[in-house]
């Protein structure tokens, strides 16, 4: 920290218990008190250094007609302790100017006006020369007197000193720490080579310094209190800083005095800066006054803060009952990127007085529709630009798909929490789930799972509800594996059964016609081999030879021609099974669902194994029978289980 020395005289005060002495050899003839201090000085060089002192030591000799006075000064900025550096000024004793006291002193010499018609080099001169001069222009120091100016905020706010101090940091805070690829030393500090090392006498010592890295002043501006901070960012704002530097300034500052903000609340090592444990809100009051602030600074604009950290906030107003409209701010910000929210965000309790659900559901119903106004307003995705899956079950389509993607993804796994309380309504759980928009979700597995979760939950449930349910879902973007678990789910209503049932043999009849296309452009690409070839047939032993080929076609033909009347056989079986049902549906009594369960596990195998057993015995025959492999090799049946949860 930067000084600057006054005076050359030897310190001539002493304390004895309440009392200050200046002991030069003259008896005193002047008693000041400050609070509850007493300084036994002398006239003469208080009354020629002040216009205040002058006035009151003239009034009280007049008054008291005696050579020794007494006067009383109240409401002195700095109260004792800058008074005993004001009594050396006078006495010309030597005294250090430095940042923490030069608050006091400038608005003590301004109240006791110490000014140059009182002597050259008064105390207003040398006080503001040090100010201008030495403080404003290092960032530590003015940083240190800003923290100063909160306990005599009005005076120097008067004499426009907190408003210096706020500038230079602002101005320092605005400019790139790394204009030249390496730190700029504040003032005072060590010279340094464009390599990174501290020089000393010119002289490389190989220490390096880290580069300055853009939030470098995060820290250093979180020990003010909250008034002095506010109008800090003000200005930072108003000379351009990027948003995206006060909102990571604001998140630091509000981790560090909201506890709640941070489910594990990281306490800073940091001994460059300690600050008071009374700069922090104490109480509630004071904590929410702080969060409704840290809202109004934060500008609206998305991805600025991390979503948890919203999340945190919102869950601390909360708790604190903070102001509707702060907590509706919280709530839009967080709607804006809920792409980026995971499940253990979304999962907060409910802390109504009602207390229906164990977490808030009707939050979650308001940030989602947060994040779909959002959705409509950029025009992020719609109905004509579908995503879909690849091969490999990875999601294409639109890149303006995949955040509502993630969104409709993130429900799902919500729904699937909260299905098992018991004190869930149905028509709050198909608001959330139906507030998603249908092409969303390329598949609708997840909600599936959600809806069997909440059937298993809510066993009560009619069967006009539980099919008023199932309308959520989309049976034809279920896949193979959630057909198969469905098609044996004696939870589901009867129709659901069916309908899932019928998809389910037309993703069958997809993948056999697969097969089809396949066989025939084997079977035309032979034909062209057999028409084109008009020389004498290949050499043995060169590419299999010409008798293996047409072996192989051979075989691939036969296993077509059977897969085909197999086809036949199961649409045959597969409408005599549908007939049995509708009978079953109509008949009403416990049994019917259990055997409707056998008819429709059955079905399902039995379909599966057909398909892959005619699958093995013509295309993989073909593909495989080089390798060693049997063509009529079993194929391993997909097991219920693979949805998981719903049992």
């Amino acid at each position: 920290m930067t000084s600057v020395k006054l005076g050359s005289k030897i310190d001539a005060f002493q304390q004895k218990g309440q009392s200050w002495f200046c002991t030069t050899g003259l008896p005193s003839d002047l008693i000041v008190e400050v609070d509850e201090m007493s300084f036994h000085l002398h006239k003469f060089p208080l009354l020629s250094r002040s216009g205040v002192m002058e006035r009151m030591i003239t009034e009280a000799t007049r008054e008291l007609g005696e050579e020794k006075c007494i006067i009383n000064l109240s409401n002195l900025p700095g109260s004792t302790k800058t008074f005993e550096l004001v009594a050396k000024f006078c006495y010309g004793m030597k005294l250090e100017l430095t940042a923490s006291n030069i608050i006091n002193l400038r608005c003590a010499a301004e109240h006791l006006e110490m000014t140059e018609e009182y002597g050259e080099g008064n105390l207003i001169t040398q006080t503001e020369n040090f100010l201008n001069r030495v403080v404003l222009r290092d960032w530590k120091d003015s940083l240190q007197a800003l923290q100063a100016c909160n306990n005599l905020l009005s005076c120097a706010d008067e004499l426009n000193i907190t408003k210096r101090c706020i500038d230079s940091l602002a101005m320092r805070a605005s400019v790139d720490p790394n204009p030249f690829g390496w730190p700029i030393v504040e003032h005072g500090g060590p010279l340094q080579s464009p390599g990174g090392s501290l020089l000393w006498n010119g002289i490389s010592t190989g220490a390096r310094l880290k580069n300055a890295s853009s939030d470098w002043w995060f820290e250093d501006v979180s020990v003010l209190t909250l008034p002095l901070y506010k109008r800090l960012i003000s200005a930072m704002v108003s000379r351009g800083i990027k948003q995206d530097l006060i909102a990571g300034s604001l998140t630091f500052y509000a981790k560090r005095y909201l506890p709640g903000v941070n489910r594990r609340r990281v306490v800073s090592e940091s001994t460059n800066h300690v600050a008071s444990a009374s700069l922090g809100p104490t109480s509630e009051e004071e904590q929410r006054t702080l969060l409704e602030e840290i809202d109004r600074l934060l500008p609206m604009q998305k991805c600025l803060v991390p979503t948890k950290f919203l999340f945190g906030l919102l869950r601390t107003a909360t708790i604190l009952q903070a102001n509707p409209s702060c907590v509706s701010s919280l709530e839009r910000r967080i709607g804006m990127q809920l792409d980026q929210a995971t499940l253990e965000d979304l999962l907060m309790p409910n802390l109504s007085h009602s207390m229906e659900t164990l977490y808030n559901v009707d939050l979650t119903q308001r940030l989602l529709e947060h994040f779909m106004a959002m959705e409509q307003t950029t025009g992020g995705g719609d109905e004509s630009s579908p995503c879909s899956l690849d091969g490999q079950g990875q999601l294409i389509g639109s890149p303006s798909l995949t955040p509502i993607t993630m969104v409709a993804k993130l429900i799902d796994g919500y729904l699937a929490e909260i299905a098992p309380d018991i004190n869930l309504k149905l028509p709050k759980f198909q608001a959330l789930a139906g507030a998603v928009p249908d092409y969303a979700r390329p598949l609708d597995d997840g909600l599936y799972r959600a809806i069997d979760i909440y059937l298993k939950s809510h066993p009560w449930l009619a069967e006009s509800e539980r099919e008023q349910l199932c309308r959520l879902m989309d049976c034809q973007k279920l896949s193979l594996e959630a057909c198969t678990h469905a098609a044996q789910n004696e939870r589901l209503p009867l129709r659901v059964i069916v309908q899932v049932l019928f998809f389910e043999q037309l993703q069958l009849r997809t993948s056999i016609a697969g097969c089809f296309l396949v066989s025939d452009n084997l079977d035309g690409g032979s034909q062209q081999l057999r028409g084109g070839l008009a020389g004498p047939p290949p050499v043995e032993g060169v590419g299999g030879g010409w008798a293996s080929a047409m072996k192989d076609n051979q075989v691939l033909k036969l296993g077509m021609d059977s897969m085909r009347t197999r086809v036949s056989e199961l649409e045959k079986e597969c409408s005599n099974m549908r007939l049995e049902i509708e009978k079953l549906g109509g008949t009403k009594g416990g049994g019917a669902p259990s055997v409707l369960g056998k008819i429709s596990r059955k079905f399902a195998l039995g379909m599966k194994s057909q398909m892959c057993s005619a699958k093995e015995g013509s295309v993989s025959t073909h593909c495989t029978q080089g390798k060693g492999k049997d063509r009529h090799g079993k194929h391993k049946k997909s097991s219920s289980s693979e949805v998981q949860g719903t049992e």
